[in-house]
C-alpha cells in the first residue's frame, strides 16, 4: 500500500499541467479590426492588466504575469506606415504580444520615458495580433490602457 501512495504522489508531480497562453481563447476585451489609416489614432482601450501565469515560461526575456486568454485581439490590414502597440498605467506594466507570424514579442519599458511597455513594428504584416497587458506582481489587476496606433515613416 505503501507504495501505491509514493507511485500515485509521483504522477501528480511528473502531471501537473502548465498554465499557458491560447491564442484560440476568445480576448478578455473583445475583438477589433483596424485597416492602415485607422481612426482615431490612436485606437485606445481600458482595461486591467495581470494574470497569474508567468510570461517568461513563454520567454526568458518576457516579464509580468498575464492571463490565459488574450487581453486584446487586433484584426490588423497593413500598409505602409509602422504599428505601434503600448500600454500607460500608474502601475508597472509589461507587455506580450502574438504576431500574425506566430512570434512572440515582450516589453517592460521600451517607451521614450522609459517606464511604459511599447513594441513598435516598422513593417507591421497584416493578420492576428493577440495582446496581453502583464503586472510584475502575480495576480495584481491594475488600471490600464493600451493604444494602438501608427507613425508616419521617418
Amino acid at each position: 500500500m505503501r507504495v501505491m501512495g509514493l507511485v500515485a504522489v509521483a504522477a501528480l508531480a511528473v502531471c501537473t499541467p502548465v498554465a499557458a497562453q491560447n491564442v484560440d481563447l476568445d480576448p478578455s476585451y473583445g475583438t477589433t479590426n483596424l485597416v492602415t489609416g485607422f481612426r482615431p489614432n490612436p485606437f485606445t482601450l481600458s482595461l486591467r492588466s495581470g494574470g497569474s501565469i508567468d510570461a517568461q515560461e513563454i520567454n526568458p526575456g518576457c516579464k509580468g504575469f498575464i492571463a490565459s486568454a488574450p487581453d486584446v485581439r487586433i484584426i490588423f490590414t497593413s500598409g505602409t506606415l509602422p504599428l505601434i502597440i503600448s500600454v500607460t498605467s500608474a502601475a508597472d506594466t509589461t507587455l506580450v504580444v502574438h504576431g500574425p507570424d506566430g512570434g512572440w514579442f515582450c516589453d517592460e519599458n521600451g517607451s521614450s520615458n522609459g517606464r511604459e511597455p511599447l513594441l513598435r513594428f516598422s513593417h507591421p504584416q497584416s493578420g492576428q495580433y493577440d495582446i496581453w497587458v502583464g503586472s510584475l506582481a502575480s495576480r495584481s489587476m491594475q488600471e490600464a490602457q493600451l493604444d494602438i496606433s501608427e507613425a508616419r515613416a521617418p
